[in-house]
């Protein structure tokens, strides 16, 4: 990776959104919720104050309108600070 996240950042690559419902419906792009869960692509060092828990590969949840998009290289990413990510799955 050659994005290296500064501080207390973390950078998330989005889980894809449902195209189906359980059913088997397909749901329409308009449709489609934002995913609300990721993976951990890279991690800053931390704080002074607040050290970093979480690692590479970890995959969390986080708040619907956290993070900033980032696209690098045609991926979508989601730059945010650790504090913003809700809970570690796993």
């Amino acid at each position: 990776m050659k994005i290296r996240p500064l501080a207390d950042r973390v950078l998330i690559l989005p889980a894809p959104a449902e195209t189906r419902t359980k059913s088997g419906l397909i749901i329409p792009d308009t449709a489609q919720e934002k995913p609300l869960q990721g993976e951990v692509v890279a991690v800053g060092h931390g704080t002074k104050d607040e050290e970093m828990v979480l690692k590479v590969g970890d995959t969390v949840l986080y708040g619907k309108y956290s993070g900033t998009e980032i696209e690098y290289e045609g991926v979508k990413y989601l730059m945010m600070r650790q504090s913003d990510v809700l809970a570690v799955l796993g």
